[in-house]
């Protein structure tokens, strides 16, 4: 089937499902709310479906262009020592080679470039409401402007405006798992030298902070930690500099380069379970419908997966109302065992006691050996089987 489709959203997903559609010969809208590619995110571990889905779209050239060599992932203490580590080398023969660590705009990036003109893109714009009228949907934008389409698309993350119109109100879709994220970038070539090329992280119990290193030397900072309130804080820069204070020298460091709570991405840390992606022909993609969280580790790379599966079974069936049970029945499964992961690894990302924290970097020290490695590996990454 040749049709057209709407858009909400330009993140991973969108992009990942305009790429494709527009491969095969649809007409596609991208609906962003941002004026423009998002700078705030970071760095990701790449692997699993994602990668063979990039792979096939024919991206990994760009991505390995874009992505950074890390050679360790690091946890110290207050003082700085090192308390555990595991080489990135080690890692990525676990996983047979098939890791990229990208930061995740420079992933949107890769997409856009590759979409071109193919798309049209609506920046600073959103989508105000919809009506299926006849065999497709009417779509009306923030502006007033309407379009007709074959389908609607809601990709707009995990506070999907289209799934809070259309499926109702966010709270009964959300489940929150204690946690809270932030991220943010600085310049500072001491502490970019003092990193050497590895994730940082603090080895510490109910919160956590990470460095590492990106081009021109400027410093990414990722920060979770507890909260038993999911509502984020007025107040972001004041909240990172008060939970995270008395963590070492190099954090206080980063603390102070804190930019103003306006540009900090910060956010909870939740998963999205929804019983049905469709509503005739409006259909929810990406963490609007399959957010994992960052405990899971895989969310862009079954955002691009997810996407890449919506798009075989859109031009595949007869019809837009054949392809999204099949859309949903083979990609679902996959999407709750990789929630199911990341819920049990909640301790080994954040230890909550120091029994926890132990506990992890024995784990660590024992990836050190022959063929525990891939055992661990696999284990924290799930079996997400690629998409078909």
């Amino acid at each position: 089937m040749i049709g057209s489709a709407v858009i909400a959203g330009a993140g991973i997903a969108g992009l990942s499902l305009a790429h494709e559609l527009v491969r095969h010969g649809w007409e596609v809208t991208l609906v962003e709310r941002a004026p423009g590619l998002r700078q705030e995110g970071y760095m990701m571990d790449f692997f699993g479906p994602g990668y063979v889905a990039a792979e096939r779209m024919g991206l990994l050239g760009r991505l390995r262009e874009l992505s950074y060599d890390v050679d360790a992932l690091t946890y110290v203490d207050e003082r700085g020592r090192t308390r555990a580590s595991v080489g990135y080398a080690r890692l990525t023969r676990a996983l047979g080679g098939r890791l990229l660590s990208i930061m995740r705009p420079d992933l949107e990036r890769a997409l856009r470039e590759a979409i071109g003109d193919a798309a049209e893109f609506r920046y600073g714009d959103t989508v105000k409401e919809s009506a299926e009228r006849g065999d497709g949907v009417r779509v009306v934008f923030a502006d007033g402007s309407g379009q007709d389409a074959d389908l609607l698309v809601g990709a707009d993350g995990i506070h999907s405006r289209i799934r809070h119109h259309l499926w109702g109100a966010e709270e009964q879709f959300l489940r929150y798992l204690g946690l809270h994220t932030a991220a943010y970038t600085f310049g500072d070539p001491e502490v970019h030298a003092a990193l050497a090329g590895r994730f940082v992280m603090t080895d510490t119990v109910g919160r956590t902070l990470g460095l590492y290193g990106l081009r021109d030397d400027r410093v990414a900072v990722f920060a979770a930690h507890t909260s038993d309130d999911p509502a984020l804080p007025a107040d972001r820069r004041a909240a990172l500099l008060d939970r995270y204070a008395g963590l070492g020298r190099v954090v206080s460091r980063a603390l102070d380069h804190c930019p103003p709570g306006e540009e900090v991405y910060y956010d909870q840390v939740a998963q999205v379970e929804v019983p049905d992606w469709q509503r005739g022909k409006v259909v929810l993609l990406g963490d609007a419908c399959q957010a994992v969280s960052l405990l899971a580790g895989q969310g862009a790379s079954l955002a691009v997966a997810g996407a890449c599966v919506l798009a075989e079974h859109l031009v595949a069936a007869p019809s837009v109302p054949a392809a999204l049970p099949r859309y949903q029945d083979q990609w679902r499964p996959v999407v709750v065992a990789a929630q199911q992961v990341g819920r049990r690894g909640a301790e080994w990302f954040l230890p909550l006691s120091e029994a926890s924290r132990r506990q992890r970097r024995l784990m660590l020290h024992l990836m050190a050996l022959p063929g525990v490695s891939r055992l661990l590996t696999r284990t924290l990454a799930g079996r997400t089987p690629p998409p078909r």
